[in-house]
């Protein structure tokens, strides 16, 4: 039974409930107290939809293992007055349609495709809004094949071309930090950018052979002035918080160096480790922001470094070991070699590839190729030009044409290769010598002689001879390297200019050549700032001190023939046949002259 104050509060509260009720009923019977709902003019519908597409976007490549996969597209679209409809067209076949929006003006899609084939694809959107105007955004991508190794020995690759999958596992590694993009690349669209206090890590399964290589593309920050580049090394139970374990696996990693960054390998050897720095060699510029191409590979006898495809340091020791190796970081030293703050770098890096193999210098030099790169000339014996007359005047180290004076011709073969140059009256060939104008100076070929006519320039760099423009003969620089008749035979000789006047290095009867022989012979001489000396089919003819060679004012050289620079005593176009002409920065001795005549 309800006591009374129970049954006062009941009252209290009807009473209150018929009031509000009452309240409502007056309310609805008088407009009064309600303001009147107007109408609000939108306003003309002027522009058409607005349209986004998040995901895929242009070019965009997925790979998976499987045949058939999903696609997340994700979209938006916008319109000033009101969305109508909105159609979803993969390869011009509508696969999902809307039309129905809380938000009239705004909508966010996001659809799960779940049929994606192999091949190239194009998905639009196409937003209608309810004046009919229309608008169709389009982007391109393609579901690629699963990865198949590129290299002989590859067995990872990380392209980093928008995330940081590894390809050939299809696996993605453990990110610490936050790891971004760069927004560019070597390669592709994109670029793993570092960032301060991430890298990334991934395990070492299926990595680690007892020969290793690494390959990939940076654009070094010098910001900070040291960093790890690339590790695998062991936990370092002395010291878990600054660890700096070295007795086994690898690390690869820069250093400030007077500004530059030098580029440093350390191998661990088991009961200790090696060290791979080539000093000045392993330098790169780091203001010139531009790709530079890094490898290196270690086998059980020998380590060597590469920089755009070049040796900076290579080097015997014991062999890898791997004990307790389990994970490879990315772009820093964190978290097994941190001692020395060889942390986060933030270069960026492209194209990541390592190998259950030591590349040879080729193979790297052709990956560098493949991507794009070009590898500076080191010809088959350190030359830096190299003509081989093969049909056309193309200097190989530069790509470059000579330039043809006359009617010069080909000999239709050649010692080596398909052909050989072939003189001709008033004619000869020009390269701009600057590049070639060193301290030291080699040049070495292969030489068919024709006595008719009984003297001529073969080879010279030289000033021009402004008072005697018509016959010049300014010998104070440059060198001059020619033949002349003795006897009926042919003598070679060598003149250099030293700045105030000349020097003269002329065998005599040892460098002379008969006529009788038609076969091929090998000249070659060499310029040092003490020395040159002048060699006929590897045997030394002449030699002599001088007080090195000066360049000044040269910036041709002529090829079979003395014009223009060294014309005064007539020694003019040689109809003789030349073949594999190579220039060397350096005094090459004659052990490597004779290795060139081997070669042949």
């Amino acid at each position: 039974m309800a006591t009374k104050k129970t049954q006062s509060i009941m009252k209290l509260f009807k009473s209150i409930v018929t009031s509000f009720a009452l309240l409502l009923v007056l309310v609805g019977c008088d407009n009064s107290f309600i303001d009147e709902i107007e109408a609000v003019d939108p306003g003309a519908d002027e522009s058409a939809p607005a349209v986004t597409i998040s995901y895929p976007t242009e070019g965009t490549q997925i790979q998976v293992y499987e045949s058939v996969t999903s696609i997340n597209i994700q979209f938006e679209v916008t319109d000033d007055i009101e969305v109508d409809n909105i159609s979803v067209r993969l390869n011009d076949n509508e696969i999902v349609s809307y039309s129905d929006f809380k938000d009239y003006r705004r909508f966010v899609g996001e659809y799960l495709y779940e049929e994606l084939v192999d091949g190239d694809h194009t998905l639009s959107i196409v937003a209608t809004d309810i004046d009919g105007k229309t608008t169709t955004r389009s982007v391109n991508f393609s579901k690629v094949p699963p990865y198949q190794a590129k290299y002989d020995g590859e067995i990872f690759y990380m392209p980093f071309d928008g995330d940081n999958i590894e390809l050939v596992s299809v696996t993605y590694p453990t990110e610490v930090g936050n790891m971004g993009f760069a927004g560019q690349g070597k390669v592709g669209g994109n670029a793993l950018a570092g960032a301060s206090g991430s890298y990334l890590t991934f395990p070492t399964n299926g990595l680690l052979e007892d020969e290793f290589s690494a390959v990939f593309w940076m654009k070094v920050n010098a910001t900070p002035d040291r960093a790890g580049v690339l590790v695998i090394g062991p936990p370092d139970e002395a010291n878990p918080t600054n660890p700096n374990n070295r007795k086994a696996g690898f690390r690869f990693f820069r250093e400030n160096a007077g500004g530059k960054q030098r580029f440093k390998l350390n191998v661990g050897t088991g009961a200790s480790d090696s060290w791979f720095d080539g000093g000045a060699a392993a330098d790169v510029d780091p203001t010139k922001d531009e790709w530079v191409h890094m490898a290196f590979t270690i086998s059980q006898s020998e380590a060597t470094v590469y920089i755009n495809g070049q040796v900076v340091k290579t080097g015997a020791f014991a062999g890898v070991d791997w004990t307790n190796c389990d994970i490879i970081s990315i772009m820093s030293g964190a978290p097994r070699f941190t001692a020395w703050n060889h942390l986060s770098d933030q270069s960026f890096m492209d194209e990541l590839r390592l190998f259950n193999k030591a590349l040879s210098q080729t193979e790297i030099q052709n990956i560098i190729r493949d991507e794009g790169g070009n590898v500076p000339y080191q010809g088959e014996f350190g030359e830096i030009f190299y003509m081989p007359f093969d049909g056309n005047y193309t200097e190989a180290a530069s790509g470059s044409n000579a330039t043809a004076v006359g009617s010069p011709s080909f000999a239709g073969s050649g010692l080596r290769g398909t052909n050989a140059y072939k003189g001709a009256a008033d004619s000869y060939l020009t390269f701009p010598s600057e590049a070639l104008e060193n301290d030291e100076f080699s040049a070495s070929f292969w030489y068919k002689v024709n006595g008719d006519p009984d003297r001529a320039g073969i080879l010279v760099i030289g000033p021009p001879d402004d008072a005697n423009p018509t016959a010049q003969n300014k010998r104070t620089s440059g060198f001059r390297f020619f033949r002349e008749n003795a006897g009926g035979e042919q003598r070679f000789k060598l003149n250099i200019g030293t700045g105030a006047s000349d020097s003269w290095f002329d065998g005599g009867d040892a460098a002379d050549v008969p006529l009788t022989n038609t076969d091929w012979i090998h000249m070659a001489f060499t310029i040092s700032q003490t020395e040159a000396k002048v060699y006929i089919n590897g045997q030394l003819v002449s030699e002599g001190t001088f007080d090195g060679i000066d360049w000044t004012d040269c910036d041709i050289m002529s090829i079979m023939s003395g014009a223009p620079r060294f014309t005064g005593w007539g020694h003019n176009a040689d109809h003789s046949v030349m073949d594999e002409l190579r220039i060397f920065d350096r005094v090459i001795t004659q052990t490597e002259i004779q290795t060139i005549i081997n070669a042949r």
